[in-house]
């Protein structure tokens, strides 16, 4: 039986692909308001307003951005090596750090990573490769964003596979200028299919944002209409004509200048509400929980249930994976799509090429000293050059200075003598 070489099915839909009509990616969502494009509009105005949506987000994306990223080398020859992390401003793993070049003009890998996590609220984010040829080498400029708002129409293959996007107003000789999958890195936040558009981190909570600002507005309208009591105007006797005094009880308003004046018999009172308010505290706290609940970051709600230590140290496990597994999808698309370029463009695509690491995040810490000792007299580590520049790397240790070395003997005190 030959070995098929051509697929039969399809992962995105012929009428889809490099249709234009945003409902042809969007056809899942039902709610009108976040198909795309009106759910970048939607989702921006959650990430800028809401300080619970604000605050998961930051729980989401600091640990990722605060994490030290480094490239390991994985077989690759030195100077692939050396190229990589001066183009990414990136660390070697287990070699003493080299001297930083200057930032101005140069790609900035913390700027690019803050970009390239629009893609949780957005669902994707995408970035345009620019390079500079530097003494006959093709060499990293910057990876310039294109941000989810400005993007005008994506077109997909029937396999599902990305072959361009198109941005609103980008014009050449009078006609839309798309930019090829070959110059583009893709962050997609769970991708489904040939759904390019990904998924953004806070549609589930999307329901809980919107009860809750209605939520708000009532309260406020509660407190500032309640607040002070409701205007009341009592007509003097004989008086039919009640107009005058209905629109001065409807402008009445707190305030250094509030004041009215009625005809002789008349009564402006406030009358206070009666029966109980209704309180919008609960049900809004509710709704911040059910947010919190949407990215796993249940230790936020913490502060307004009850629970034990035991339990909060349980949720931020759990989150603490969520973070591990999107770290991890930022650096398989990095040495994908703009490590391995770099090497294919200079070397060749037989040429083996690093990849991007990066420190445990969270509860999965690495080794303790003490771990460290036990496992070097036991034999099961041996102690080399690269282990002792990993290790200064991790500690946040200076690098090794051969010509200041000093032995134990040295760096012992002297005893003192017993009294």
């Amino acid at each position: 039986m030959a070995a098929p070489t051509n697929e039969i099915g399809y992962a995105q839909s012929a009428t889809a692909a490099g249709s234009g009509n945003w409902w042809a990616f969007d056809d899942q969502e039902t709610t009108p308001e976040l198909r795309w494009p009106e759910s970048v509009q939607v989702y921006e105005q959650m990430r800028r307003q809401d300080s619970q949506v604000a605050s998961v987000l930051r729980a989401v994306t600091l640990p990722v951005r605060r994490t030290p990223w480094r490239i390991d080398p994985a077989g690759a020859r030195d100077d692939v090596v050396q190229l990589i992390a001066e183009d990414l401003g990136l660390p070697v793993v287990g070699q003493t750090p080299r001297t930083v070049p200057r930032m101005r003009d140069r790609f900035s890998w913390s700027e690019h990573l803050r970009e390239a996590l629009l893609m949780l609220p957005f669902g994707h984010s995408y970035f345009e490769q620019v390079y500079r040829i530097v003494g006959g080498q093709v060499r990293l400029r910057k990876l310039a964003p294109r941000l989810p708002k400005t993007i005008e129409d994506i077109e997909v293959a029937r396999d599902g596979g990305l072959i361009s996007i198109t941005q609103s107003g980008v014009m050449t000789g009078g006609k839309q200028q798309p930019i090829p999958v070959s110059r583009l890195v893709a962050y997609v936040h769970d991708r489904e299919g040939g759904n390019w558009l990904g998924s953004s981190l806070l549609r589930p909570a999307y329901k809980h944002w919107l009860i809750k600002d209605r939520l708000l507005r009532v309260q406020a309208q509660t407190i500032e209409r309640n607040g002070m009591g409701i205007p009341v105007y009592e007509g003097a006797e004989g008086e039919t004509d009640l107009s005058k005094g209905s629109r001065m009880a409807q402008a009445l308003r707190a305030g250094d200048a509030a004041g009215a004046a009625t005809p002789f018999g008349a009564k402006l009172r406030l009358a206070a509400p009666e029966g109980e308010l209704p309180d919008a505290t609960p049900p809004i706290r509710y709704h911040d929980e059910q947010i919190a609940r949407a990215v796993l970051a249940h230790f936020l709600n913490l502060g307004t249930q009850t629970g034990s230590w035991a339990l909060g140290t349980t949720f931020a496990d759990f989150f603490t994976l969520s973070l591990q597994t999107l770290a991890q999808q930022i650096a398989d698309t990095v040495t994908q799509h703009v490590v391995e370029d770099l090497v294919d463009l200079n070397w060749g695509e037989a040429e083996p090429a690093p990849r991007i690491v990066f420190d445990e995040i969270g509860s999965r810490q690495a080794a303790t000293a003490a771990a460290l000792k036990a496992l070097i007299e036991v034999g099961a580590i041996t102690v080399d050059e690269r282990l002792d520049e990993s290790l200064r790397q991790q500690y946040g240790l200076p690098p090794a200075d051969p010509a200041t070395v000093r032995g134990p003997t040295e760096l012992t005190p002297p005893a003192t003598e017993e009294t």
